[in-house]
């Protein structure tokens, strides 16, 4: 339930995402930092990019703001802080000077581990510090892979969010930031849908994606203790499945090919469909409705005993791959590299 103290907490990380893309946006265009359009990108007209340098912000405001209320939790927050800036720092850079694939993934590398350092050192446990290791590397990856239409990043982030964040129970600590979040994507979002006027940018995409591994690890660790079911903690997937299946199906295709996986393309489902559509908020709204579903059966699946935990998940993801499959065959599964 949303006290007065939450809501005026939403609101003003929503204040900071919006004034924070705003002024990001001015200095995009200043700087000259553009996304041209091109066959190997899925938008029509020059972009600034970079926009989610204010989420970043703001998502490390919140951080902060929590240390100095937690200070039990202050072991786990200051290593999630210097993970986000090493995260949001490499991308800030690589979106004023391309930077190389592997240098960038050392630096996520790095911030895994310190992510998973503090969880562990937080007393969640190996299990929850493993996750919150592969978590972050996957999903500030996944998330920068699935940054190529209007709107999609970040409502798929805010969705993620709000369902780790439910399946995290009671935890004040997740649901604070878990709020924050979400607050500063609805500030970006205006600037970014229907019709994007900035892009997140490698540092935008890269703290979502580390930011939504924070609040998985925290929500996995509470499933994995609370709820009484030894698969419950496979629930934290559904929220993020959307994402993690088109990237990691689309991946696994262009390994098999022999093709460069690591350069820029337009071969994920969602951008094979974006352009049979020829727009992008039909695709971005069907997304959302995928992801909002998922969180809703995940939610319900964690709210007591319930049995088939596994069988849910598994029959979910199996759907996901079956819509993949046929979005592809449908858009052309011949489409440009």
């Amino acid at each position: 339930m949303l006290t007065p103290g939450l809501v005026l907490w939403s609101l003003l990380f929503a204040a900071i995402g919006a004034a924070g893309t705003w002024f990001a946006r001015g200095y995009a265009l200043r700087r000259h930092l553009l996304d041209q359009p091109g066959e190997r990108r899925s938008h029509a007209i020059a972009t600034p990019r970079g926009g989610g340098i204010a989420i970043a912000l703001a998502f490390l405001i919140a951080i902060v703001a929590m240390a100095a209320r937690r200070p039990d939790e202050i072991v786990l927050l200051v290593c999630a802080a210097i993970g986000l800036v090493l995260v949001s720092g490499i991308g800030w850079v690589d979106d004023h000077r391309p930077l190389s694939p592997w240098s960038r993934l050392a630096v996520h590398v790095l911030a895994a581990g310190w992510l998973m350092v503090g969880v562990y050192l937080s007393g969640r446990g190996g299990g929850a510090a493993l996750a919150a290791f592969v978590a972050a590397l996957v999903l500030v990856n996944v998330w920068n892979f699935m940054d190529g239409i209007d709107g999609l990043a970040a409502s798929q982030a805010a969705l993620a969010a709000a369902g780790l964040s439910f399946l995290a129970g009671t935890d004040a600590l997740a649901v604070h930031l878990g709020l924050a979040l979400i607050a500063s994507i609805f500030g970006f979002l205006p600037f970014n849908f229907p019709r994007a006027r900035i892009f997140l940018g490698d540092v935008g995409s890269g703290a979502l994606g580390y930011a939504l591994a924070l609040l998985l690890a925290m929500s996995m660790h509470r499933l994995a203790t609370d709820v009484r079911s030894v698969h419950a903690w496979l629930l934290v997937l559904l929220p993020v499945s959307a994402f993690v299946l088109d990237a990691g199906l689309t991946l696994s295709v262009r390994v098999v090919r022999g093709e460069k996986w690591w350069t820029p393309h337009v071969q994920h489902a969602y951008q094979r469909w974006a352009r049979r559509l020829g727009g992008h908020p039909p695709v971005t709204a069907a997304y959302a409705a995928w992801t909002l579903v998922a969180c809703s059966g995940a939610a319900w699946l964690a709210g007591g005993e319930r049995s088939g935990i596994a069988m849910v998940v598994s029959v979910w993801l199996a759907s996901g791959i079956g819509l993949w499959c046929a979005l592809r065959v449908r858009s052309g599964d011949r489409a440009a590299n």
